[in-house]
């Protein structure tokens, strides 16, 4: 745990959602809540539905997801087990629909010949390949608590940054996670340094709305009266507080994924794909 210089109410809520980022972010894991939306599957079936996902990797994210209580499992004997999502597994999907419009408006895709019309056109992309490209954006150690600081503030020095988003580091900790954010598209600095959303990072807001109501358990229709993500934000006050920090972004497709450490989040019950950019600017495509 870390301490930010937020109030404790938005500490709390940062904490919640990079918890939240942190469970979803492992490679695949969206995948497998997505093929269990529509019905409950048995592991065969499962497997059949991810076919380039192998056993060993299956496996664990099913016990994993299922420790997180977003996966319920019915076992009928030893080689017969259903899995579906659990009461809150569902409620996150229309929280994974809002990530998938982000990722489907911002991030860059690569183009195909259209033979109907001899254009190039945006090559589809999976919505949950969206969703966890997003994910893999705002997931990483100190983003969340970066573009939640450059929200509150608008434009922003580093070393103000610094002092809200990881007050008990030293201030250069602050360059490499927001020269990412910057290199990511999220966020823009000036000639002097100081940094701000871009168009991009400005659009998370109904992203994180939808993760904070979520991760509370709270209704979406409650989404838009968030403190930091509101249309006029809550102004910060010099009082630390606690917040979760996230685990790096692992790699992609088809890298072999390492065991994450994982915990039950809720009380209540690297290859980057990044934004597109200006044409002048570029980014990377997938």
């Amino acid at each position: 745990m870390a301490t930010t210089g937020l109030p404790a109410s938005i500490s709390s809520d940062l904490t919640r959602v990079t918890e939240s980022l942190q469970m979803l972010a492992p490679r695949w894991n969206v995948w497998v809540l997505l093929t269990l939306s529509e019905k409950p599957l048995r592991y065969r079936e499962i497997k059949r539905a991810l076919p380039w996902l192998p056993d060993g990797q299956l496996h664990p994210r099913l016990v994993r997801l299922v420790d997180a209580g977003l996966i319920e499992r019915t076992e009928f004997e030893p080689q017969d087990v259903l899995y579906d999502l659990s009461v809150r597994g569902r409620e996150l999907l229309p929280v994974l629909g809002v990530i998938a419009t982000w990722g489907g408006k911002h991030l860059e895709k690569e183009t195909v010949l259209d033979p109907a019309t001899g254009h190039r056109v945006p090559k589809t992309v999976p919505r949950a390949q969206d969703i966890e490209d997003t994910i893999a954006l705002i997931a990483p150690r100190q983003a969340t608590p970066i573009l939640w600081a450059l929200r509150l503030r608008g434009t922003s020095s580093a070393k103000a940054l610094a002092a809200i988003a990881m007050p008990d580091r030293h201030l250069t900790n602050v360059y490499a996670p927001l020269n990412r954010l910057a290199e990511d598209f999220l966020v823009t600095k000036d000639h002097q340094g100081r940094a701000e959303l871009t168009a991009a990072g400005r659009d998370l807001t109904p992203v994180y709305q939808a993760l904070s109501a979520w991760a509370a358990g709270v209704s979406l229709t409650e989404a838009a009266n968030h403190p930091v993500w509101a249309p006029t934000p809550t102004q910060p006050r010099d009082r630390p507080a606690k917040w979760a920090t996230t685990q790096p972004r692992i790699p992609a497709v088809p890298a072999t994924q390492p065991r994450a450490a994982w915990k039950r989040l809720f009380s209540h019950t690297t290859t980057v794909i990044r934004p597109a950019g200006a044409t002048t600017t570029g980014g990377h495509t997938r």
